[in-house]
């Protein structure tokens, strides 16, 4: 027959495991999303190709095709995302 220490000590484990996990359950359900274009929106971009008004943006290591709205910008500049449409993105030049 088990000891009755070991049936508390497992029990004990048990339910600080289970208390764990529900925690971090409710955690990651009340977490923001984070996907989707809309979290591009607003979020700072690298040139990698010249925008004249067309080029290349690289976001967290994404290369993007982009068009700035106004001017021009040169390679290693930031902009900022201001609309995405499809799989292309609008910028503007930081300031």
């Amino acid at each position: 027959m088990a000891s009755t220490w070991l049936i508390i000590v497992i029990s004990i484990v048990f339910i600080v495991f289970l208390v764990f996990v529900v925690l971090w359950s409710v955690r990651a359900h009340r977490r923001k999303v984070s996907a989707g274009k809309e979290e591009l929106i607003g979020r700072t971009a690298i040139v990698e190709i010249a925008l004249e008004p067309k080029g290349v943006v690289r976001i967290e290591g994404e290369r993007w095709t982009a068009i700035t709205d106004k001017g021009r910008a040169e390679p290693e500049e930031e902009v900022i995302i201001t609309k995405v449409d499809g799989l292309k993105l609008t910028v503007t030049k930081k300031e």
